[in-house]
């Protein structure tokens, strides 16, 4: 264990002693509202009311171990990083599907989404292709901010435009998007020769969707950068050494991550619409992770938790019948491409209440309390 990833270990536990302390003094959320964008990072159930979708996780083994033991749609055997940021801003949970609100409370939709909503749909990504060949049907991301516009305009008939935009501006909108557009990248282009290009259209349109949730009156936004994907036990099994990660998805996600950055500063500095943001650092993060797992306390960064077959558990996908781990706290991986309840919790402390070696400009906790 280098030095560094040894203060970026002690600094996460400083931040965790933070968060019990102004949990138990907060009288109430930092935010009046969270609204989720993205991919099965971050999806709570959306994919559960898509009939012709096929990146579903409501079935056993996902959810072992979230409450009852139930398998809500999350592609973890628990909560994921959405659940405890919710829980550190002062939420009893974190927001439900839109599509719950749409099709399951249309009575009191009007009013339940104010409080937030998640929009995120497994197996979507940055472009509107991505998601529909594997999966045949997934909600994009730009179609997901298509939906935030019906969510815009209960806000105004309910409370106003003055009141809509206020508590717009104070909410919080988090992003974790961008894994699959390059899972398909090397999946179904063969010559992958025009990389560079790839990279500027996925950031172009990440470009895009901010500014049209800019114009819907967001402010605050809370962005979870790409980590080193390459890595996933699949993408091992996929490089031909599943001793090493597949590098050349994760110079994509690297270069992805790192335009990413220079982006957003660029949308900050032009002040467009007071915008304010934090960027997990998550590739730097999750890879110190990957080479001394045990000083984050996990025994296996390599393997699947759920799955089938192989040295690493992970040449079929997590499946009531799979091989299941059984102390999944000391594992990364779930399945073959998401992170196990543990490791989601440790990247919400970092983007909660991290330092600049793990968010930067500030943190959640900080853009929640910016006064602008």
């Amino acid at each position: 264990m280098g030095p560094g990833e040894r203060w970026a270990w002690m600094t996460l536990f400083g931040v965790w002693l933070i968060m019990v302390g102004k949990l138990s003094a907060s009288s109430g959320p930092a935010v009046p509202a969270i609204y989720v964008f993205g991919d099965s990072t971050a999806d709570v159930g959306t994919n559960n009311y898509l009939r012709r979708c096929g990146a579903k996780a409501n079935f056993p083994h996902h959810g072992i171990d979230f409450p009852d033991s139930k398998p809500t749609g999350r592609f973890s055997n628990g909560y994921n990083s959405v659940d405890f940021l919710a829980q550190y801003l002062g939420f009893k949970e974190s927001p439900p599907p839109f599509l719950y609100f749409l099709r399951d409370d249309r009575n009191n939709f009007m009013r339940n989404v104010l409080n937030g909503a998640n929009f995120a749909s497994a197996g979507s990504g940055l472009l509107e292709l991505t998601g529909k060949r594997p999966y045949k049907r997934v909600i994009s991301f730009g179609e997901q901010v298509r939906q935030f516009d019906a969510v815009r305009k209960a806000y105004s008939k309910v409370l106003g435009s003055p009141a809509a935009e206020d508590r717009l501006s104070k909410s919080l909108f988090l992003i974790s998007v961008g894994s699959n557009d390059i899972f398909e990248y090397f999946l179904y282009n063969e010559t992958r020769s025009q990389e560079e290009d790839f990279v500027i259209n996925l950031l172009s349109s990440f470009e895009n969707h901010i500014r049209d949730l800019l114009k819907l009156g967001a402010k605050r936004f809370g962005v979870v950068g790409l980590g080193p994907i390459g890595c996933c036990p699949i993408l091992r099994i996929r490089s031909g050494n599943e001793d090493e990660c597949f590098e050349a998805v994760n110079a994509i996600a690297k270069r992805y991550t790192l335009g990413l950055e220079t982006l957003l500063q660029k949308l900050s500095s032009e002040g467009v619409q007071s915008m304010k943001y934090t960027l997990a650092k998550s590739y730097d993060m999750t890879l110190a992770l990957i080479r001394d797992p045990v000083t984050f306390s996990f025994k296996d960064s390599k393997s699947a938790c759920c799955g089938n077959g192989g040295k690493l558990n992970a040449e079929q996908p997590c499946k009531p019948d799979s091989k299941l781990c059984e102390d999944r706290s000391v594992m990364l991986f779930w399945d073959q491409f998401h992170p196990t309840e543990a490791a989601y919790k440790l990247a919400a402390m970092a983007l909660y209440g991290g330092g600049t070696q793990h968010v930067s400009p500030m943190n959640i906790g900080q853009l929640a309390e910016l006064q602008f």
